[in-house]
């Protein structure tokens, strides 16, 4: 699981953007992933949007703790064993698509253009275990009652970003805080960000980061082959 980040005023970093993005501001973040931008109202949405020049037809993710991570998606006794040993046993950032309860309150306490933009048919997607910055804006949100989004934080198609000062600009533009704690923890040359598996099928959604060591958990495990996409 995440660490706590001895250099960093993780708790008061976190009371910030919290209180930032629940006031319908726009904050970059850092993840051990890579750089994220979290908002919760849609001028916000649609703002973080505008400067990454993304489609929407690309939804964003929610924002949650493990545990509404485990009320949100609908799965079975095997498969959230199988998302327990990925992020909690190994350590391992996932983002999990998985169909979801409609009639969760929080969820039906989200403005409806930016619920509509987070799901994408019936499901809807959640990264987990991504760093303890992002844990704690999760834990603030949910115990507030408010649920937030995220999406990367660079401008579409143009690869992650893993330094503050690597983002595009016009991204950081659209931004009321930045959080930089530096490089992030999985940098690489390939701009992956995290790894995205779908369930229940265990379709590979997106190779990402530490995608080998996912998929060797599922199949030293659970016999399952995860087949990246062709």
């Amino acid at each position: 699981m995440a660490v706590p980040m001895p250099d960093h005023d993780v708790a008061g970093d976190a009371r910030r953007v919290f209180e930032c993005v629940r006031d319908g501001g726009v904050a970059i973040i850092h993840l051990d992933v890579a750089y994220a931008v979290l908002a919760r109202t849609e001028e916000a949405v649609r703002g973080i949007y505008g400067a990454k020049n993304r489609s929407y037809a690309k939804p964003t993710g929610i924002v949650a703790n493990p545990a509404l991570q485990e009320e949100l998606h609908v799965l079975g006794d095997l498969q959230r064993e199988m998302i327990r040993s990925i992020t909690r046993k190994h350590d391992l950032p996932l983002a999990v698509i998985a169909p979801y309860r409609k009639d969760h309150p929080l969820l039906a306490g989200m403005p409806p253009f930016v619920l509509r933009n987070a799901v994408k048919g019936d499901t809807l997607n959640i990264l987990l275990n991504a760093g303890t910055l992002r844990e704690r804006i999760a834990d603030l949100a949910v115990e507030a009652g408010v649920l937030f989004v995220g999406s990367s934080a660079n401008a579409s198609l143009t690869g992650s970003k893993y330094r503050l000062e690597d983002i595009d600009p016009v991204v950081r533009e659209a931004a009321d805080i930045e959080i930089d704690y530096g490089t992030s923890k999985y940098v690489n040359g390939e701009g992956r960000s995290s790894t995205m598996l779908a369930f229940p099928d265990y379709r590979v959604q997106r190779v990402g980061v530490c995608f080998d060591e996912i998929a060797r958990v599922m199949k030293d495990e659970f016999s399952i082959t995860l087949e990246p996409p062709a």
